[in-house]
């Protein structure tokens, strides 16, 4: 993998429409299920009952769509960063859909696109395209569009 690495705002302008690359592969575990289950008191039983997800619809238990989101910040470093950049923050969303489940022991992954790129008070605002995707399916399991802001000192 080769990390993308844009050099202040004019840097990530030049790479709007840009596919940035892909994460490595992560593994969905129980573990991270059930630990995301007790913070969020989502505690359906396709996520954390083994033995009834085993029966469910999907055959196994899955993660939660927005644990799978919620790994953005864990796998986008690895694509992309800003240089020059002295803080960012996560300003939202403007979609998210959750095309196919996640099963536990999936291996996950994610694409990062870059849509927008526009000047705020400080820094730049931009939107990603974030595509998760399970090793070997056929469908991603999430698609999402970021909003993140970027500061300069």
């Amino acid at each position: 993998m080769t990390k993308t690495i844009m050099k202040g705002a004019d840097g990530v302008k030049a790479h709007v429409g840009k596919h940035l690359g892909y994460s490595d592969y992560l593994t969905v575990t129980q573990e991270m299920i059930n630990t995301f289950a007790d913070a969020t008191g989502d505690h359906q039983w396709i996520h954390v009952d083994i033995e009834k997800a085993k029966q469910g619809p999907f055959g196994a238990p899955i993660a939660h769509g927005y644990l799978t989101l919620s790994l953005g910040p864990t796998l986008l470093p690895q694509i992309y960063g800003v240089e020059g950049a002295v803080m960012g923050v996560n300003y939202g969303t403007n979609k998210v859909r959750f095309p196919s489940p996640v099963p536990v022991g999936s291996r996950l992954r994610v694409g990062a696109k870059l849509l927008e790129a526009q000047d705020v008070a400080g820094g730049i605002q931009t939107t990603i395209e974030a595509t998760f995707e399970i090793e070997g399916a056929a469908k991603p399991s999430c698609v999402a569009e970021l909003v993140f802001r970027t500061y300069f000192a």
